[in-house]
């Protein structure tokens, strides 16, 4: 059996003090792969990225749900750059690089992807905030980390009120972007590719009231059958990335559209760090990330 490094947070990990309450993500999503993993003789090992972590037991290093990065963003880092000198790192260092701070976007946009419109800021001040909503016209903002996850530190600010206190906002850079409506009432979607293969998609709704479509915010997940233009214009998104970043294919990527104000979809993100593959809503997931396990490692 050929061992395999998933890296993990130690708040991922049911059991543990430090667990999130969304902890029970990565135990679904490790009981949907490991079987077809192992079926292609693979054995994917869960490993805490900042544990005594010995990268020289694995064939490969697959970065997993490292979802605590954005607190030790140059340790993190600095680690995937020694690891990647030791063994294979999917996706690799310079993927992480580019993807791990939201300014990505606006080289996918220059690509021709259709970005949700973005004002970047150096941080969420009050003259920040103020100017987006001139440049936009809009009513409502929502107010972004440009290194984050799970709507950390993120906040929808509205036209007139009161902003959000400190301790809610970005604590560095920001975006800033126009609410998109459909988000409360459609919903974002979700496309899963592994090796460049399509796999699944899914529509993830926000709690009535909210906006935020995590689970640990109510948000729920039901599968989504996309037409043939919405995930032509996904894949070119995926595209788009790989020939910013260089390389042919990636072991995973997701991405997030949402309906703009034009009621086109517009990408929200795209995924190639540490996303969640919502098996759930994919009872195919693990064969396809199995194949393109075997395709990437022969």
């Amino acid at each position: 059996m050929r061992p395999i490094a998933c890296l993990v947070s130690s708040n991922v990990l049911e059991g543990r003090p430090e667990a999130r309450s969304d902890a029970y993500e990565f135990t679904r999503q490790r009981a949907a792969l490991a079987p077809a993993a192992q079926a292609a003789g693979f054995e994917l090992v869960p490993a805490v990225w900042d544990e005594a972590f010995d990268p020289d037991r694995f064939e490969a290093v697959v970065i997993g749900p490292t979802w605590d990065y954005w607190d030790k963003l140059d340790a993190y880092l600095a680690f995937l750059d020694a690891v990647s000198e030791r063994v294979l790192l999917l996706n690799p260092a310079r993927v992480v690089r580019w993807n791990i701070e939201k300014t990505y976007l606006k080289d996918l946009a220059a690509l021709g992807a259709p970005v949700v419109p973005t004002l970047w800021a150096d941080s969420a001040s009050e003259e920040a905030i103020a100017e987006g909503f001139e440049r936009f016209g809009a009513e409502t903002l929502v107010v972004k980390p440009v290194t984050g996850a799970g709507a950390w530190r993120q906040a929808k600010v509205r036209r007139g009120k009161p902003l959000p206190p400190p301790e809610a906002l970005p604590p560095r850079r920001a975006m800033i972007q126009p609410f998109l409506p459909a988000i409360a009432e459609e919903g974002e979607y979700s496309f899963l590719f592994f090796g460049g293969e399509f796999s699944h998609a899914l529509r993830k709704v926000p709690a009535k009231g909210d906006y935020r479509i995590q689970g640990m915010y109510g948000g729920t997940e039901t599968p989504h059958a996309p037409d043939r233009a919405d995930l032509d214009l996904a894949r070119a998104c995926l595209a788009a990335a790989c020939r910013r970043c260089g390389v042919d294919t990636l072991l995973y990527a997701r991405v997030d559209m949402a309906r703009g104000l034009d009621s086109k979809l517009a990408l929200m993100e795209i995924e190639l760090i540490e996303p969640y593959y919502y098996p759930e809503q994919g009872p195919d997931c693990g064969a396809v990330f199995a194949r393109a396990l075997t395709r990437i490692l022969g």
